[in-house]
């Protein structure tokens, strides 16, 4: 089966059907290179969306990746992570091994094909030409042969004429003779010419042809082999991947198995367990015995008189009225944030920025109000002195019940008994270099080292003495955790939170301007407060020496809790300087005091005011 033989008179068939191969070879290259990217859009789209889903850096997102849940889920990115990168080998490999190699082929193939092809029509050309030269020489013999025919007649004729002289007989026989010649001539060219044609073209179609086709045949032939050859890589390349790809999956699938539930939930109970304990029953209260209230007061309000003993608003522990308190009240108690102050306005007259905490403008209202209140809205401040300062909460973490309070102090205690670790690691180390220098003095001065040593020595002790103060601390919460009685529990509730804060002067359960709660203990173990007294904790507090002056650069209208609002230009005393958290304490006069950005303000301060100021705070604490 050869193109020679068989298709010795398709040459132009032959030359549209190897231009068809060339094209299928550039469409499947074609194809290659889009598949190529394909996996590349579909790489970096895995890698985005794992980058997505990541946990940030120093974010709530990171604890909450304690859970064996989330931690599989982050095992699952991790993976489609490598997973993307399986299908960048993809694409890698299919441009080197495929796209690359067939496209240096088909340049090759098309200057084969040319050269083929070329010879072929120069073959044609020939063959052409040997027929043209017989034709000719075929015409010239078959012309000589008609004019030698004439120029016999033309001499019979002459011949049989009787008025025709001898010489003009003469003539035309020697003209007929010489036809003759020449037709003999031509005939002899034309023979052979004829010969030689016969031969060329047996040669063209029995040798040059069958040649040039045999060439283009097995060029083709290769073409297909190698199209056939870069299909096998194509499927080869997805194959190599494979396992590593089954790898991923079954990463997936064992992180999957690593689920634990029950972990989980334990994990749930050590983040947000408070160690208080559930309330207590509630006594009955017989309203058939004379009692003296007031109509416009609840139950849960004090007795006014020598009536039967009521819960207590004062003292260490409160009655814990979590049944009636919506679990998003509660949390807005114990983990609301510190907000931040408003950034200045861009122009010199602002608008009022509506931010930042409210001035505490409270009107005398009945307990019973104050308990509606407190259901359904967030709660009030009750003093100044109340407000806790930075977001940051205290370094004591008094702000978070017993159990989250323990856990955060032993946390504290295992940081700082590392970082003492490695200053110890630290100074064995030069310790050791040192005395190889006193050993041998010239590769280092000894002395050299003793500058370091003596602050290691000195962030040591300071470390140890912060590890003394978070175990004391420590120490102090395990020690109270246990003994907690049954009074203790019915008197551990919000409510009493709430109203022991003013009752006590605000040394108690202390709120930030934007609500956040934080705990400390009072001195006092029982307060018993007429609810007609339980607004006047604020007007009997002392106010606060003036340590400075400030001039309001901007207007700012002050319209949440602690707030004051001030206009532009407006001189104000100051009262406690920005400790961190962006605001200001001023006072315009004896009634009128708050927090106003510091930012919003040009302070002046006295030094010697500010240095009386900061003696009191030291002999209040």
């Amino acid at each position: 089966m050869s193109w020679g033989t068989e298709l010795w008179d398709q040459f132009d068939n032959l030359e549209k059907h190897t231009q068809w191969g060339i094209d299928v070879l550039e469409k499947y290259i074609k194809f290659v290179k889009e598949r190529t990217e394909i996996e590349l859009s579909y790489a970096k789209q895995l890698r985005n969306l794992s980058k997505k889903y990541q946990p940030k850096k120093n974010s709530k997102e990171e604890e909450e990746y304690r859970y064996t849940s989330t931690r599989a889920f982050l095992a699952t990115l991790n993976e489609m992570n490598d997973y993307a990168g399986q299908h960048e080998v993809i694409s890698e490999n299919m441009t080197s091994l495929i796209t690359g190699e067939l496209t240096r082929y088909v340049q090759e193939l098309k200057q084969e094909r040319k050269s083929h092809f070329h010879d072929g029509r120069k073959a044609q050309q020939h063959i052409e030409t040997c027929w043209k030269q017989l034709e000719a020489s075929k015409r010239r013999f078959e012309r000589d042969c008609k004019e030698a025919d004439r120029a016999q007649q033309y001499f019979e004729k002459m011949d049989a004429d009787i008025n025709v002289t001898k010489a003009d007989v003469e003539k035309a026989r020697q003209q007929a003779q010489l036809r003759h010649q020449m037709a003999e001539d031509s005939k002899a060219e034309y023979s052979s010419t004829l010969q030689k044609f016969n031969s060329e073209q047996h040669d063209h179609y029995y040798t040059h042809i069958p040649n040039i086709f045999q060439k283009i045949q097995e060029m083709e032939e290769r073409r297909i082999v190698r199209i056939g050859e870069s299909m096998k890589t194509f499927a080869e390349v997805d194959r190599q991947v494979i396992p590593i790809i089954g790898k991923c999956l079954d990463e997936i699938t064992k992180a999957a198995e690593s689920i634990d539930h029950k972990n989980d939930s334990q994990l749930v109970i050590e983040a947000f367990k408070s160690g208080f304990e559930p309330p207590g029953d509630i006594d009955f209260e017989d309203f058939t015995q004379p009692m003296k209230r007031t109509v416009s007061e609840s139950s849960l309000s004090n007795s006014r008189g020598d009536g039967k003993s009521e819960p207590k608003f004062g003292g260490k522990s409160k009655g814990k009225l979590w049944p009636f308190i919506k679990k998003n009240k509660l949390m807005s108690l114990l983990t609301s944030p510190h907000q931040p102050p408003p950034p200045p306005p861009a122009s010199a007259s602002p608008s009022a920025v509506p931010n930042g905490p409210q001035s505490p403008k409270q009107q005398k209202e009945p307990l019973s109000h104050r308990f509606n209140e407190f259901m359904t809205s967030k709660p009030k401040i009750h003093c100044f002195r109340s407000l806790k300062r930075g977001g940051a909460g205290p370094e004591d973490f008094s702000n978070l019940p017993p159990e989250q309070r323990r856990k955060k102090l032993q946390q504290k205690v295992d940081e700082l008994n590392k970082d003492i670790q490695k200053e110890m690691d630290q100074r064995d180390a030069l310790t050791k270099m040192k005395d190889v220098y006193i050993k041998n003095p010239q590769m280092g001065d000894a002395a050299s080292v003793d500058h370091r040593l003596a602050e290691l020595g000195q962030n040591i002790e300071k470390l140890r003495l912060e590890v003394q103060k978070f175990e004391g601390w420590l120490a102090e919460v395990e020690g109270r955790l246990p003994m907690r009685t049954e009074q203790a529990r019915r008197q551990s509730g919000l409510y009493e939170a709430q109203n022991t804060s003013a009752v006590n002067s605000c040394a108690q359960d202390r709120e930030s301007p934007d609500g956040s709660y934080t705990e400390e203990q009072s001195q006092e173990t029982e307060m018993k407060v007429p609810a007609t007294d339980f607004d006047d904790e604020f007007d009997d507090e002392e106010p606060l020496p003036t340590i400075g002056t400030c001039k309001a650069l901007y207007t700012f209208e002050g319209q949440n809790e602690g707030t004051i609002s001030v206009a532009e230009g407006e001189m104000l005393y100051v009262i406690e300087e920005d400790k961190g958290d962006g605001w200001t304490r001023i006072r315009r006069n004896e009634d009128e005091e708050g927090y106003v950005p510091t930012s919003y303000v040009e302070v002046y301060l006295d030094k010697n005011a500010k240095d009386v100021y900061k003696s009191l705070q030291k002999i209040s604490e």
